[in-house]
Parts: C-alpha cells; sequence; structure tokens
C-alpha cells in the first residue's frame, strides 16, 4: 500500500468525501483526486494536517509505519520471563530445602518464599509486556512446571503440622515432609502430591489443548 491508497483508505474509513477532504486540508478536489490517483504528491504541510485529521502519524502517512505495530514487534518474548521466573523459583525451593536441613529452622521457608515470590513476580511481569503472541505459550509451560516446585511447601507445611498434632515429631514448618509417625503417612503425603500436581497438569493440558 503506497501513500496514495493509504490517503483513500483513510478517507473512506472516515466516512468523508474527496470535497470534504480538500477542504479540510485548504486544497481543491481535483488535487485530493490526484493525491488518490498517485499522481501527485502532497506537500508536507497538507501531510501534517491530514495526520491531524485522520489521528495518525506523518510517518504511517509517508511510509506506512503503524507506531502500534511496531511496539509490538519490539515487545520481549514472554517465553524468556517464564524461564526465568522457573529457575528462581525452583532455587527459592532449593534454597529452603538447604537451609532446613543445615539449621532445622523454619525461617528456611520464609527465605525460599521471598525468592520464589520474585520469580512469580518476573513471570507476572513477562505476562504484562511480553509479546502478546508468546503469553499464552508461556503461561502454560510456566503453569506445567510450577505446579510441581510451588506445590511441594504448602503441601508439606500442612502435612508436618497436622503429623505433629497427631502425636509424631514432624511437626514442624519445613519445606518438605519429614518422616513422622509411620512410612504409610509419610508415603502417602508424596502420593497426594503427585496426584495433586499430576492431576492440575492434566486440566491445564485439557483446557488449552
Amino acid at each position: 500500500m503506497n501513500i496514495a491508497d493509504r490517503i483513500q483508505s483513510l478517507r473512506k474509513t472516515k466516512g468523508v468525501s474527496q470535497e470534504e477532504l480538500a477542504e479540510q486540508t485548504g486544497v481543491s478536489r481535483q488535487a485530493v483526486s490526484k493525491w488518490e490517483g498517485g499522481q501527485s504528491m502532497p506537500e508536507i504541510d497538507k501531510i501534517i494536517v491530514m495526520s491531524d485529521y485522520f489521528n495518525v502519524t506523518t510517518d504511517y502517512l509517508l511510509k506506512g509505519i503503524d507506531p502500534k505495530s511496531e511496539e509490538i514487534r519490539k515487545r520481549p518474548d514472554a517465553g524468556v520471563f517464564s524461564i526465568v521466573g522457573t529457575a528462581l523459583n525452583f532455587i527459592g525451593l532449593i534454597a529452603a530445602m538447604m537451609i532446613w536441613y543445615e539449621e532445622k529452622q523454619s525461617s528456611s521457608v520464609a527465605v525460599g518464599l521471598i525468592i520464589i515470590a520474585v520469580g512469580c513476580v518476573c513471570f507476572a511481569i513477562g505476562q504484562n509486556i511480553g509479546d502478546e503472541g508468546t503469553r499464552a505459550k508461556a503461561k502454560k509451560h510456566f503453569c506445567l512446571i510450577n505446579i510441581w516446585i510451588l506445590g511441594l511447601i504448602p503441601i508439606s507445611i500442612c502435612f508436618n503440622l497436622l503429623d505433629g498434632f497427631f502425636g509424631g515429631y514432624a511437626g514442624f514448618i519445613a519445606p518438605y515432609p519429614l518422616l513422622g509417625n509411620s512410612f504409610a503417612t509419610y508415603g502417602a503425603v508424596w502420593l497426594l502430591y503427585v496426584v495433586i500436581c499430576t492431576g492440575t497438569d492434566f486440566l491445564i493440558i485439557k483446557k488449552t489443548a
């Protein structure tokens, strides 16, 4: 599409005649007709008048450059934010486990959750400023992986506290299940974790298929 086609398209989109456009730009109807026929080019001052009248940029009239589409093309891949967010979440989980293993301090959970929060914020930023064409795929992959990372700490805390409440010795706020009353209860919590995460992944895949 050249400048002649753009002028004609903008005029028709706005629903005005050649006479009305000529009146707005201070030229004759014949001049507008020549613009649209590619027989002559409008002067710079007329380009500026038309850009204001049609509410477009002069770059669009002269070169066909749409600033909105340029902005969209320049947006980063949302998948990059998803990958970084996943990496931070994994680091947060591992950090929480290592600190607990070494120091047996419930504050390890807080450390891990802070890092995980940063990872989730990173993912959220990608969903807001990332390329719209990559957001859905990035979101799907992030959720499929991170349900396994984000689900372990809350499930573990609930199990450990409940186990301690019912007489076990695992009643600590720890980032992973602690061996309590029996191997049966310990195995049950891991089974619950796998079922919840697998089921959630199945629902995500089914919804986005």
